[in-house]
């Protein structure tokens, strides 16, 4: 008997949709929305899903039947396409079923509902089967078919049954309710704008600037914190006034003209309840699982490779897996070894390559390497602006870019990487400084000096962001004020009106017990890893790539919730289970490294030496001068005391030049 298109993928394992863009308008008066922006913005995402577009559009009170229709909106659309009030938009690269069964945007069988989706289930499977046991048929191999029986059969609740990353929107006609929804750590992205009258989402912002009513405009509080603080995606609000964006593990419903969000995950506080000898084992259980679950596909899986521990460690582990249990992973996906793809620099500061080369020597991984030009990089980087979309921190987010396009190039559709790694197991250089005020809160002097001597041993110099969060953990706020001219840099160069009208003091995170479990949901919520994710997103988009992060498989997240601070930070290291988990997989050297790099760059040669010339040119500017935010003459002051060596504001002078240069490409 021939088997279903369902049957066939569900024996090879893959996915039907890798990589997507999605976006939609809803005009909640009922007015009929304009089809040709619905379009414009659906096609500007073209590189989320470079394969092919489909379209419906949807009448309140289902007084008119869904039209749905593939290719060109414009170009398809009958006579009376005016009467719709809701379109969703989506651009597709397929995978296992090509045929119409998984077009998006998708509709139930009775077509009472439908969504378009951006995403990746990593349970489907195992999901498929519950909903078939409790009587769902399906029609397709989709695991977007998945998350619309999961909605009939949970209705909102369907959301926590869900393993993996996702964005999507969808649209109930049997309530004339929109509900929308994204990953508990927002590995995928949702923006929107509404006025009131008309909801217009989508998968980036550059689908919402589109709409010819609205001006693009910078928000001034997003443009201080990002100056000050070099923060970003730390709420919902972004670069563009009047974008928001939906916050990770949160939902939204759009209902009789008035839009509600709420929360639908977090991460609760936990008793550290499990057995000490058992907790090594467990996480590497958990952790391998992840990694095998982060493997499901059918096109060609690589992983990013910067030499540290994190991406060392999923590199390993892959290789332990198709060594170990072939039948348990989907090998083609992989090929008998996995490609690798780093970044790497002559410069002796800032390559990585006798770690990276130890990791291939140990796994048998084809490696692959680009060398970033300063130069040409910056040429590129109103390219990168216009695929980021808002200023970035760092210049390593450009030497992301670059591994990105080499992987590409290489014909890899899906790299692995280690994000989210740092955020769980303590692995910044400040987290050390909260889990000192821990153990000094606790009077437990002695392990406190033990852990400073091993720390001392390992970093003769100490990195000031420990000292500072030391002392945040044992002072009140208003002693601990001063320390962020010190840890941060001075201010002096900005506007003063400007920074009278937006400076602001953060409240500190009180959700958990201890310092450090406090200051790391901050950096997994807030402060830290919904910034790398969206660097990474984009990054990863602009070449049709998709980037997986087992590390942040939630049930491996919520079981570290019951691990106490022990096992993150010991003898004056960091990921002490993630060590010890890895012993006789990762290489020594690797794995006892003290040293954080990742994808670094040589930014200080870049920007002292390499781009001087057009970095004077921007501060020289007729445009930069007439900026509100800062003090012009004082920029191009202190940048040459930096090029002279005399100051170390690096990461401030790129911030400027950042900022100046994103102003140009989206607000002028």
């Amino acid at each position: 008997m021939a088997r279903s298109a369902e049957d066939r993928a569900s024996n090879r394992g893959g996915l039907s949709t890798l990589m997507c863009g999605i976006a939609g308008i809803y005009s909640a008066a009922g007015r009929p929305i304009d089809l040709r922006l619905l379009e414009t913005m659906t096609q500007v995402l073209a590189h989320r899903g470079p394969d092919g577009e489909g379209y419906v559009l949807m009448a309140l009170e289902g007084s008119e039947k869904p039209i749905q229709t593939r290719g060109k909106l414009t170009h398809s659309m009958a006579p009376g396409s005016h009467r719709y009030s809701i379109g969703f938009g989506h651009r597709r690269l397929a995978i296992l079923d090509p045929t119409p069964l998984g077009h998006q945007p998708m509709a139930t069988e009775n077509g009472q509902v439908w969504i378009t989706y951006n995403g990746e289930i990593y349970n489907y499977r195992e999901l498929r089967n519950e909903l078939k046991q409790r009587g769902h048929q399906f029609r397709s191999a989709t695991d977007t078919e998945v998350i619309l029986q999961a909605y009939l059969e949970w209705g909102d609740e369907c959301l926590s049954h869900l393993n993996g990353m996702f964005a999507f929107a969808l649209w109930d006609r049997r309530e004339d309710r929109l509900f929308c929804a994204r990953d508990r750590f927002g590995i995928k992205p949702f923006y929107y704008r509404f006025d009131g009258e008309r909801f217009l989402f989508a998968s980036e912002m550059k689908s919402l600037l589109q709409d010819a009513s609205y001006r693009p405009a910078p928000d001034e509080q997003a443009v201080y914190d990002y100056l000050v603080y070099a923060w970003q995606d730390h709420t919902d609000g972004t670069f563009f006034s009047a974008i928001k964006q939906l916050k990770p593990g949160h939902s939204l419903i759009v209902r009789d003209g008035t839009l509600t969000v709420r929360p639908w995950w977090d991460l609760n506080p936990s008793q550290w309840r499990q057995e000490p000898d058992r907790i090594v084992p467990a996480f590497r259980e958990r952790f391998e699982e992840a990694v095998r679950l982060n493997l499901r596909s059918d096109v060609p899986i690589g992983s990013c490779l910067s030499g540290g521990l994190d991406s060392s460690s999923i590199v390993c582990t892959v290789q332990k897996l198709l060594s170990s249990n072939p039948t348990g992973i989907d090998q083609a996906s992989v090929g008998e070894r996995i490609r690798t793809f780093s970044s790497c620099f002559e410069d002796s500061t800032c390559d990585e390559r006798p770690y990276i080369h130890r990791v291939l020597e140990r796994t048998g991984a084809e490696g692959h390497e680009v060398f970033p030009d300063g130069q040409q990089l910056f040429d590129e980087l109103p390219r990168i602006l216009w695929h980021q979309e808002e200023p970035f921190a760092g210049m390593s987010i450009m030497a992301q870019w670059a591994v990105m396009r080499l992987a590409a190039d290489s014909g890899v559709k899906v790299l692995l990487d280690g994000q989210g790694a740092d955020e769980l197991l303590a692995g910044y250089p400040g987290y050390l400084g909260s889990y000192g005020a821990d153990l000094l809160r606790q009077w437990r002097w002695r392990t406190f000096l033990g852990e400073w001597r091993a720390y001392r041993r390992h970093h003769p110099v100490v990195d000031p962001t420990i000292v500072a969060n030391l002392l945040r953990g044992l002072l009140p706020a208003s002693a601990i004020r001063p320390l962020r001219s010190w840890v941060k840099g001075d201010r002096f160069w900005l506007d003063q009106g400007f920074s009278q009208r937006y400076s602001w003091t953060p409240g500190a995170v009180t959700r958990f017990p201890t310092c450090l479990e406090n200051h790391l949901y901050g950096s997994l919520r807030s402060l830290g890893l919904p910034a790398l994710l969206h660097y990474e997103d984009r990054n990863a988009m602009a070449f049709s790539v998709e980037a997986r992060v087992p590390f942040l498989d939630h049930t491996l997240v919520e079981w570290l919730g019951g691990v106490s601070p022990e096992f993150k930070i010991r003898q004056g290291v960091t990921k002490f289970v993630l060590r010890e988990a890895m012993v006789g997989t990762l290489p020594e050297e690797v794995r006892l490294r003290t040293d954080k790099m990742g994808f670094v760059t040589p930014q200080d040669q870049w920007l002292r030496v390499t781009l001087r010339p057009e970095i004077e040119a921007l501060l020289e500017s007729d445009s930069m001068r007439a900026r509100p935010y800062w003090r012009a003459r004082v920029l191009r002051e202190w940048y040459r005391r930096y090029c002279d060596g005399n100051v170390a504001i690096g990461q401030t002078v790129w911030r400027w030049i950042n900022l100046e240069m994103w102003l140009r490409r989206f607000c002028d």
